[in-house]
């Protein structure tokens, strides 16, 4: 919302006594050549240079702009710099609290001020993808006259989470992870800044880099723990924050999954591919960060069932029956026991021999199906068994297999527009080996003489 006097009263007891914020607080960029990572996004004449008032002006005006990336990285952060940087009237306001009401309000406000004082208005809503479809078409009028300029922050894909109007009258921004130079240059800063630590306390070495695993690219997170094990190394009369002071005071690291986002999807794949590409020790970490994250475990299995017919298949028959038994044992008993099923059946498929010739076969006889290659059943095959049947020559000459040696009866199954045509092509990997004996085999004696 727009600063109010006890907004004002609040910053000014932060300017005087600076220790009264968060660490996180206290070292967000003033500037947005003090903002860590994104340099992408901020070369001269970018979005946000010119939303600042770095820009030449004329007749392209600013753009209102998505901003999209993980918690941590920067997102709120750079709205706060263009609210202190910029000349235009500044509102904020969340998806969490804020509703078309509040939305109303602000753009009716941003119209008067640029009727009457010529001052246009920049909104920054976070956590955007928690509007509705209503509450975000309330946007569109206020983005699409320039009324406001619209800096909108989320953490799920916009494509699924921002409608298409929105996307379309806005440039997306995607903010890139923070890498672990990063966010040391920022513990770094913290440390011996004025509004930081002030000096007080140095960061041994193996103690920086426990602090990079805790944060996993997220600055909040960093500046955080730094912060509660510079407490704790003072209370203990330290001059330096140890490795052991830290791993006292931060237990571990939070996992970094949405289990309603885009990253619910992008760890599943990773863990299907990791099966599919033999490597037991990648697929059990994808296995664990969704089991920490709480995820639904009969999500995970039915993930392993078709993962077991997509990338196994013959090579191994006990890979879909292994699949099959650990959805239904999940089911029966739930977390935390169900993660050792899990596991049990995600070791079993990582290690089976791989073959995708089941998933080949049927998506080139859909191929097929779909381009029109279908034709008449061949009229032996056709059901014989009403009154009529035999007047139209359906069942008429089929070869009953049992009643042949070998129980194949060379006759065709196939309709004459794919007849010869070859589907299945098994590898020689593990089980697999012995049907594509078999399947030559049993190809040779369909072959009429």
């Amino acid at each position: 919302m727009e600063p109010d006097l006890f907004t004002a009263a609040a910053e000014e007891r932060q300017e005087k006594d600076p220790t009264s914020s968060p660490l996180a607080v206290r070292m967000r960029p003033r500037t947005l050549d003090e903002v860590v990572g994104q340099r992408h996004l901020l070369k001269p004449g970018s979005p946000l240079r010119r939303l600042v008032g770095e820009g030449a002006g004329g007749p392209a005006g600013v753009s209102s702009v998505i901003l999209w990336g993980p918690p941590g990285i920067g997102k709120t952060t750079l709205a706060y710099v263009v609210s202190k940087a910029t000349n235009k009237r500044f509102v904020e306001l969340s998806a969490i609290t804020a509703g078309v009401k509040e939305v109303r309000a602000v753009i009716e406000g941003a119209r008067r001020a640029a009727g009457g004082f010529g001052k246009e208005t920049v909104l920054f809503l976070d956590e955007i993808h928690r509007f509705s479809k209503a509450q975000q078409d309330s946007l569109l009028p206020a983005v699409e006259n320039r009324w406001v300029t619209l800096i909108a922050a989320t953490t799920e894909n916009p494509y699924f989470s921002v409608i298409s109007p929105l996307l379309s009258r806005s440039l997306l921004l995607t903010l890139e992870p923070l890498t672990d130079d990063d966010l040391r240059g920022l513990m770094s800063r913290a440390l011996t800044e004025e509004r930081g630590l002030g000096g007080a306390l140095t960061l041994a070495g193996d103690a920086a880099s426990h602090l990079l695993r805790i944060a996993g690219g997220d600055a909040r997170r960093a500046l955080t723990a730094l912060e509660a094990a510079a407490g704790a190394a003072l209370d203990k009369g330290e001059e330096e924050i140890s490795l052991a002071t830290v791993e006292e005071t931060v237990d571990r690291a939070a996992v970094s999954y949405d289990r309603d986002g885009d990253q619910h999807y992008d760890v599943a794949s990773a863990l299907i591919k990791s099966i599919r590409g033999s490597d037991v020790d990648a697929a059990l970490h994808y296995l664990a960060r969704m089991i920490e994250a709480g995820e639904d475990p009969r999500f995970i299995a039915r993930r392993l069932m078709i993962s077991a017919s997509e990338d196994i298949g013959l090579a191994d028959p006990t890979a879909l029956p292994t699949a099959v038994a650990a959805a239904q044992a999940v089911a029966l008993i739930g977390f935390p026991e169900a993660a050792l099923t899990l596991s049990h059946a995600t070791i079993a498929l990582a290690l089976a021999p791989k073959s995708n010739t089941a998933t080949t076969a049927i998506g080139a006889a859909l191929a097929d199906v779909r381009a029109g290659l279908a034709g008449p059943v061949p009229a032996h095959l056709r059901d014989g068994h009403y009154q009529g049947a035999a007047k139209l020559g359906h069942a008429t000459g089929y070869v009953y297999p049992h009643d042949v040696p070998g129980a194949i009866a060379a006759q065709q199954y196939a309709p004459d527009a794919i007849h010869g045509k070859r589907y299945y092509e098994p590898t020689r990997y593990g089980a697999e080996a012995r049907y594509a004996d078999v399947v030559e085999k049993v190809r040779e004696r369909l072959r009429p003489s």
